[in-house]
């Protein structure tokens, strides 16, 4: 699967280890930044991940921050991405199932390694349900205001 990866300075490392850890398991991994732990702006690097999933450039996105509150708020500014913040396997699995989330967000102040990549891989293993819940994944590329 060819997955994009973004964080901002506080998540570099969990960065670094996940995008080796995909490598390993045989999936094509777009870093697509920072590329050291001077400090930057995640909504920056949110942005740039959206956009790489909206294009189709990548399946699926992983976004980190501290907490990855700030980077999951930029990744969701883009109407073609669904990220969801995710801490365990079954919050990555249920936005995947449910909310065929293309995109989680996890913070690295908040979730350590294993965990992280429990998450990860529930995100990729599982499928979107659709059925019920295909028209309300609809209604969030298109809000009714």
């Amino acid at each position: 699967m060819k997955i994009a990866i973004a964080s901002d300075h506080a998540a570099i490392e969990l960065k670094a280890l996940l995008t080796g850890w995909l490598r390993e398991e045989g999936h094509e991994v777009d870093d697509l930044g920072p590329a050291t732990d001077a400090r930057v702006d995640y909504p920056d690097f949110g942005y740039k991940l959206a956009q790489a999933v909206a294009s189709g450039a990548a399946e699926r996105g992983i976004a980190l921050c501290g907490s990855g509150i700030g980077i999951s708020i930029a990744v969701n500014r883009n109407p073609a991405c669904r990220a969801a913040l995710v801490s365990e396997p079954l919050s990555a699995a249920l936005a995947r199932e449910h909310n065929n989330a293309n995109v989680i967000a996890m913070g690295a102040r908040l979730t350590g390694p294993d965990m992280a990549k429990a998450c990860v891989s529930a995100f990729l293993t599982t499928d979107f349900a659709g059925g019920r819940h295909e028209g309300r994944v609809d209604k969030l590329s298109q809000p009714a205001l």
